[in-house]
């Protein structure tokens, strides 16, 4: 759950650092640490299914799961899985035979991946960096296969310098696997319980949607000390669009509804697949998507 705190004013930073009531705010700075205080809360709720993957080694998470049939057979393509946290989709890309990288920006949240890895035996090795200079620390044109799971691109400021990573990361015929909220479930106000409200953009904006919650989306009883998260939609035209802008080719998009979590409280039950749907009339709105795109050769 999260709670709206405030709209900071529009101050012409495009990227990560901007004014907020006279102070400079890194809103980088600001989601690694509410990210690095999520990992070990996360990593030892159930929700994340640590022992399962300890106890069963082809066992993989609910999200690859989900897409296993539109993934298709990667075994021995090079793969990045951007933005990882604790690694949990990035092992289930390694079990399904994948080599695998993961990458992500929290400290915190590599040293749980690398422990849950180890443990598990899953040969997959951990990067810590930002998401957009992936390329310089990876290698251009180093993978044939960019997977980004559900809930990342809402961290990045920018979806066409997202995109330009993405085509630098693919070597020519390579393939970007994303599955994503759906921006029209970014965009409703979730604290209204009687009705959908769309109270948050749906487009891309230069500043930050601002929000405090000392809650995470998983079972525990830890509590938040770093509540505030800067948080950005973007319209699935503008995703589309910003890889077109990068030469690839869109060869799949599919509307879900349904999400791996219950991202609107109190309006949701959960399926036999461990997906959450609305109870009332679910065809009323899209709450995921599933994009994959091919980077034409050069």
């Amino acid at each position: 759950m999260r709670r709206r705190v405030e709209h900071p004013p529009r101050t012409g930073a495009r990227f990560v650092r901007g004014v907020w009531h006279g102070v400079v705010v890194d809103s980088a700075a600001v989601n690694r640490a509410n990210w690095d205080e999520r990992a070990p809360a996360h990593a030892a709720s159930p929700g994340y299914h640590v022992a399962q993957f300890l106890a069963d080694p082809e066992y993989v998470s609910d999200v690859v799961r989900f897409d296993r049939p539109r993934l298709g057979d990667i075994r021995g393509l090079r793969t990045v899985h951007l933005q990882c946290h604790i690694g949990t989709d990035t092992i289930s890309l390694g079990r399904l035979g994948a080599r695998v990288t993961g990458l992500d920006f929290s400290t915190a949240a590599l040293l749980e991946a690398r422990r849950i890895a180890a443990a598990a035996g899953s040969d997959v090795d951990f990067v810590e960096s930002d998401v957009y200079a992936a390329p310089d620390v990876l290698g251009y044109g180093a993978f044939d296969l960019v997977f980004t799971g559900i809930g990342a691109l809402c961290w990045l400021p920018d979806i066409r310098r997202w995109a330009a990573t993405v085509a630098g990361l693919l070597a020519p015929g390579g393939r970007l696997f994303l599955r994503e909220g759906h921006p029209m479930l970014w965009a409703v106000d979730e604290t209204v319980a009687d009705s959908l409200v769309i109270g948050y953009p749906y487009f891309e904006t230069p500043e930050p949607s601002v929000f405090s919650s000392d809650e995470t989306y998983v079972e525990t009883s830890e509590r938040l000390t770093n509540t505030v998260t800067h948080e950005w939609n973007h319209g699935l035209g503008e995703v589309v669009g910003a890889l077109l802008g990068e030469g690839f080719q869109l060869t799949m998009l599919v509307e879900h509804d349904s999400v791996p979590w219950p991202a609107l409280p109190g309006r949701m039950r959960v399926g036999d697949d461990g997906e959450w749907r609305l109870i009332d009339a679910p065809e009323r709105l899209p709450l995921s998507y599933t994009l994959q795109a091919v980077k034409i050769a050069a």
